[in-house]
């Protein structure tokens, strides 16, 4: 590592402050604080010791984000070999399906990243390493055939709009990653939607029908897949997206290390669990409902992107409510609203994407009024214990 340390010295020697090439200054330092710990320190205020900064908290999401994303790649094979009938290996459908996603993950790493660098050098900071889950993220929540020039739209989209537009990092008011998803469903609605989409090479064999679970119970179509089935996430759907297994893995290790919130998760669930249950019970009140209505709420639970969401983006610092009891409302809404939309609206039976761009809308509002509420009360303690003292002297 001293021999890396001493060639990354020599490099960065034309950088520095006052020689030629210092306005680039901000992509070398960015190679820097990826191999080796920022060596910069606060100037004034309070001076705070600790081991976690912003690079170690994102490689923890990213290594969170593995085991579905590795699922993520056999799933993607699986889908496809098992629809064709061939017989297939474990390698087969890990191969294949690593070439559809390996592609989209360069592709949104080098679009997002020079566009941040760009920044960077224009605006005379340094890069920041929050676009390390970004860039993850966005292919992960795509289907398995878009084409590669679309992420990249959806990525410019998503860093230039969706996070510089607000200042950059820990600035922005929307997950990036669900901002590029959202400019994607929109601008290319036919990939982003339909029953060819969600398994690979589907519309090019008439075989394949790789319309999700929500899809078909949107269409009045049985369901050919068991709880089971939905819980380790041998489904159709979004790449890595449709095991909950390998989320809950990853939520595990967020809430251990304290990266991701467990009051946005928990709350997040029983959010979605209420609206399901209020849904499952209009029938016995007479309320005539759709297969959507009817699909049990704990199902609700384990198909579409709702566990991914609310584990992975829901709980954005940036974007995500701050106070403790903000937190609590904040989840519970996303999932509330995210079943709501999804059984409501037919033509797109996956809300938790709208839901939590809804709330992060919505976030600071929320701290604002708990704020508020905690002032109110404190106040009021603060004017009873004056009067106490006064009846006292």
């Amino acid at each position: 590592m001293e021999w890396i340390r001493q060639r990354l010295d020599k490099i960065r020697a034309p950088f520095e402050k006052g020689e030629k090439f210092e306005k680039y200054a901000p992509a070398i330092n960015a190679l820097d604080t990826f191999l080796y710990t920022p060596n910069h320190v606060t100037k004034k205020g309070a001076h705070i010791r600790d081991a976690v900064d912003l690079k170690r908290t994102m490689i923890t999401v990213v290594i969170a984000l593995i085991p579905a994303l590795i699922f993520g790649m056999w799933n993607g094979g699986y889908q496809h070999y098992s629809q064709l009938g061939e017989s297939f290996t474990f390698l087969d459908a890990i191969l294949h399906g690593a070439s559809k996603i390996v592609p989209m993950i360069v592709v949104s790493y080098a679009v997002g990243l020079g566009i941040e660098f760009a920044f960077a050098i224009f605006r005379g900071h340094e890069v920041n390493e929050g676009y390390l889950v970004t860039g993850l993220l966005i292919p992960m929540i795509m289907p398995i055939d878009i084409p590669l020039w679309m992420v990249a739209i959806s990525v410019v989209f998503a860093v230039l709009i969706g996070k510089e537009a607000f200042g950059g990092t820990g600035m922005n008011i929307l997950n990036p990653a669900l901002t590029a998803r959202a400019f994607a469903f929109f601008a290319y609605p036919t990939f982003m939607s339909g029953n060819t989409v969600w398994v690979s090479e589907a519309s090019n064999v008439d075989a394949i029908s790789g319309e999700t679970i929500l899809g078909k119970l949107a269409s009045g179509v049985d369901v050919p897949y068991s709880s089971m089935d939905m819980f380790s996430g041998m489904i159709p759907g979004s790449i890595s997206e449709t095991s909950v297994i390998c989320i809950l893995a990853g939520a595990l290790l967020l809430v251990l290390t304290k990266v991701g919130s467990w009051r946005i998760i928990l709350s997040g669930f029983i959010g979605a669990a209420v609206m399901g249950l209020i849904f499952n019970a209009l029938p016995s009140l007479g309320v005539t409902g759709n297969d959507l209505t009817n699909f049990p709420w704990y199902l609700h639970l384990m198909v579409g992107g709702l566990a991914f969401g609310i584990v992975f983006m829901a709980t954005d610092p940036v974007s995500a409510a701050q106070t403790m009891k903000g937190k609590w409302i904040y989840g519970f809404l996303v999932g509330f609203f995210s079943i709501m939309i999804r059984v409501f609206n037919p033509a797109y039976p996956e809300g938790v994407m709208l839901g939590i761009l809804l709330m992060n809308v919505f976030a600071p509002t929320i701290d604002h009024f708990v704020i508020q509420s905690n002032v109110k009360r404190r106040n009021k303690r603060l004017k009873n214990a004056t009067t106490q003292v006064e009846t006292a002297v």
